[in-house]
């Protein structure tokens, strides 16, 4: 007697079996695998590396320095202008000062002279006169000699042409050859700079002379 395997009733008859051939991987690192095949490896060994962050960092540098000295030159510069300004307001104040104290220290001459002039309308005597007129010379010389001015002497000096005009010449003893005899009007300077030079009278020694005109 023959059995016949029936078919289950759990499974159709004619059903068809599909077997997934895709490999599935449950290791979850395995997915980045791909991904870490796309990356290119860093080829730069890493004292190269270092170098670059090294000459990134001095770059970096020199531009906070540059940055700062910029800085530094302008507050300089700034500082140098505003004393320089200051300098000149605290000349020009002191040039004004003094311009002002010199023609204060004239104006009581003015009053001398107006004090002349009245006298001489009123008749004065010569004296008198003469009196008020030596007061205002000596008045003028000391608002020069405050000022800084003296005058040149000139007469018995060599004749020098830096302090002296020499507006004529004259006979003269021998031991006053090339020196001044006479003054026509006194030289004045300040310091080391001349205002005016003397104008001055030069001797020629007679002897000399002598000399010259038998030569």
């Amino acid at each position: 007697m023959i059995r016949r395997n029936r078919p289950s009733r759990e499974e159709p008859e004619n059903s068809v079996r599909v077997t997934d051939r895709r490999r599935i991987s449950l290791d979850p690192e395995s997915s980045e695998e791909p991904a870490k095949e796309n990356e290119q490896p860093n080829l730069k060994p890493s004292y190269v590396e270092e170098l670059e962050a090294r000459t990134k960092a001095a770059e970096q540098q020199v531009q906070e320095v540059q940055a700062r000295f910029d800085q530094l030159r302008q507050q300089l510069q700034r500082e140098t202008d505003e004393t320089r300004q200051r300098l000149a307001r605290s000349a020009n104040e002191r040039a004004a000062a003094d311009k002002a104290n010199f023609i204060a220290s004239l104006l009581p001459m003015m009053d001398d002279l107006e004090r002349a002039i009245q006298a001489t309308a009123n008749d004065a005597s010569r004296e008198a006169i003469l009196e008020g007129i030596r007061g205002i010379a000596t008045s003028f010389q000391s608002a020069l000699t405050n000022a800084g001015v003296e005058s040149i002497v000139s007469v018995g000096e060599h004749f020098n042409p830096e302090l002296h005009e020499a507006v004529d010449t004259a006979d003269a003893e021998p031991g006053m050859d090339g020196k001044v005899i006479g003054e026509y009007g006194r030289g004045f300077r300040m310091g080391e700079r001349l205002l005016r030079p003397a104008r001055v009278q030069v001797g020629r020694g007679v002897i000399n002379q002598a000399q010259n005109a038998t030569e």
